[in-house]
């Protein structure tokens, strides 16, 4: 545990120039460290400091740690070698061609979570929500090998883990029972799966995901790929049924496609709908000319929450991606064409869970004493330089403790 970081880099408002140009401002200071890992105060950088513990930052910046809300631990090939995917015309035969390889993932699942941890860790990342796979097939396998890969470096990082039905909640008659015993093992959010696309049984699968998640008192995190009109239905009959169940504020939406073909109008609608119920939106930014981005600016203005994941990357459903969170806002920003430094400085929030070092009217808010010690270094001048540029060479400390590269 340290006590000072010195000569750290913190935004602290922003100049307006005659011609409009916005241009934020830094200034550095000297950062001390409580025990519990929280902050104990902020001074200027032209005080002095003697503590013989003290960590000289060198002027790098710091910015709120990034949040990873959408990904897969179990299933990616890292650290095995490198392999592509095989191709398939549909999600049930990807589904398929992924069950056929489970048993022998299983055996190395601590080890490959555990090189998708490091890379997490090394890119910013204090927080992961991961889906796991409970099927079938290898049971809880996957769910106990994430479990030791977490618990390894949770000095580093918080979790929750998502009890994922990835074929299904009722192709197999034993899947309710084996995501019962998914959240009585650990698991701490139920997971579900396009009720339609691969249930065929919108109103049957979403009662059954209600019923257990109401047993056990958590949240839930629906995969939606389905596109149109049916994966609108069918948010809007979970959220209908969540007000009628009395089960209002525990939702998440990943992917949810069927936000993407509605009229303007309809997702201004949709989004207030959403707001109200205080679902999150949890969004991949796909690179793919078949998938429209979903109306995240829109969902935003209406108060929806919306974070960024990197779902399963170097795996059999990609050989794709850096694994980099900060990566997907970048993309993000690309695709919408944000590139003020407002835009840019803003749109960190998506994976910082809203936290940015400035509001929206350039003032600023974070870090102050009382907060969490955790950070992110980068050798960048702002925040919105650092989403259009990229920095590398990032430094993660958490609570207090510096997370050193394994490498």
């Amino acid at each position: 545990m340290i006590t000072w970081l010195r000569n750290v880099r913190l935004e602290v408002g922003e100049t307006i120039n005659e011609d409009g140009s916005i241009q934020t401002k830094t200034d550095l200071f000297h950062i001390q460290v409580a025990k519990e890992g929280v902050i104990q105060a902020i001074i200027p950088a032209t005080e002095n400091i003697t503590d013989v513990d003290a960590v000289n930052m060198e002027g790098k910046l710091a910015l709120p740690p990034f949040k990873e809300m959408h990904n897969h631990l179990d299933k990616t090939y890292l650290s095995l070698g490198w392999r592509a995917c095989r191709p398939v015309k549909n999600l049930s035969e990807r589904l398929a061609l992924e069950a056929a390889e489970l048993e022998e993932l299983a055996e190395t699942v601590e080890q490959r979570a555990s090189a998708m941890i490091e890379l997490h860790l090394e890119n910013g990342v204090n927080h992961i929500r991961t889906h796991v796979n409970i099927d079938p097939f290898i049971k809880l396998k996957n769910l106990e090998g994430v479990k030791k890969a977490l618990k390894t470096y949770e000095q580093y990082l918080t979790y929750e883990i998502v009890a994922f039905p990835q074929h299904g909640m009722l192709a197999h008659e034993e899947m309710p029972s084996l995501l019962r015993q998914a959240l009585e093992a650990g698991a701490t959010i139920l997971g579900a799966l396009d009720p339609a696309g691969i249930d065929k049984s919108i109103e049957k699968s979403l009662q059954i995901t209600m019923n257990i998640a109401k047993e056990y008192g958590v949240d839930v995190d629906m995969h939606l790929h389905d596109r149109g009109q049916v994966g609108f239905y069918t948010m809007d009959k979970w959220l209908d049924m969540t007000k009628e169940q009395e089960y209002k504020g525990s939702t998440s939406f990943s992917h949810a496609f069927g936000l993407s073909q509605m009229s303007p109008h309809m997702q201004k609608q949709f989004a207030k709908k959403l707001s109200e119920h205080d679902v999150e939106i949890m969004s991949t930014i796909p690179i793919s000319v078949n998938s429209q981005l979903i109306p995240i600016d829109i969902m935003r203005a209406e108060g929806v929450k919306v974070a960024l994941g990197c779902d399963g990357f170097y795996d059999s459903w990609s050989p794709y991606f850096s694994g980099d969170i900060l990566e997907k806002v970048h993309n993000f920003c690309n695709y919408t064409g944000k590139s003020s430094e407002r835009s840019l400085r803003q749109s960190l929030s998506l994976i910082t869970q809203g936290i940015t070092p400035l509001n929206g009217k350039g003032e600023q808010v974070w870090p102050m004493v009382g907060d969490e010690a955790s950070f992110v270094f980068v050798d960048a001048s702002c925040s919105a330089e650092t989403v259009a540029r990229l920095p590398k060479n990032r430094q993660l400390l958490n609570k207090g403790k510096i997370y050193n590269s394994k490498k």
